[in-house]
């Protein structure tokens, strides 16, 4: 149900498609999205957070947007793509289906964050605009962990010419194109670097949404579901 980041000690996660209560296109742990049964989707997502020990009462996600805007979390949603806290207890959550998720911790001053990395996302950088929310409410790049979870492969992710051109003109190295196809997870660690975070302090999963295991958009045409990668202290 749950894969989960070997250097994030505070409870996180990022979930597979496998239990749950959904059935057909969306069989299996559907977190959200597409036009599964509301009443399976919200039980599954009671049972997902209770196997971390969270409440669906402190939940925080986003109306997702694919842009770079990050917010300060609360209680609710609200619409961007991260969310960032120093509180405890609330409970991070971000919706993915191809595009990466990305979980941050500083374990020393205890700000945790939470970001939606599709191409877009990407090429804009919201991993640093994340972080520089983060350093705002007290956090420091020597003690910030960041855990990349599963998204689509290079292998699988092929883009149009425009899109290569974006990320080039971004700064991002021509090592991470090829040909019409991009590396989103070795962008965002590039983009992570870049900002300060040490590579020993990165974890990346290394897993694509195309495996079984996982709901893909691309793959699935669309008809699929949502899982979460979620994060609290």
């Amino acid at each position: 149900m749950w894969l989960q980041a070997p250097n994030i000690t505070c409870k996180h996660g990022f979930s597979t498609r496998l239990g749950g209560f959904s059935t057909g296109d969306f069989e299996g742990l559907n977190l959200g999205g597409g036009d599964d049964d509301p009443n399976a989707i919200l039980k599954n997502r009671e049972l997902s957070l209770s196997q971390l020990n969270l409440s669906m009462a402190n939940l925080c996600n986003l109306k997702q947007v694919h842009g770079n805007k990050v917010n300060v979390a609360f209680i609710g949603q609200q619409e961007g793509d991260a969310l960032v806290s120093n509180k405890p207890n609330l409970v991070l959550a971000i919706s993915i289906a191809d595009c990466y998720p990305i979980l941050f911790y500083d374990y020393k001053n205890k700000v945790i964050g939470a970001a939606h990395a599709g191409w877009r996302g990407t090429a804009s950088k919201i991993a640093e605009r994340t972080l520089l929310e983060m350093l705002k409410l007290g956090a420091e790049k020597k003690h910030i962990q960041a855990a990349i979870g599963q998204g689509i492969c290079k292998a699988n992710f092929e883009v149009g010419h425009e899109v290569i051109e974006q990320f080039k003109t971004n700064g991002f190295p021509s090592t991470l194109l090829s040909g019409t196809k991009i590396d989103l997870a070795e962008c965002n660690k590039f983009v992570l670097t870049e900002n300060g975070i040490d590579s020993n302090n990165i974890w990346a999963m290394n897993r694509c949404t195309y495996e079984p295991e996982f709901y893909s958009y691309r793959r699935d045409k669309g008809k699929t579901g949502r899982m979460w990668a979620v994060i609290s202290q």
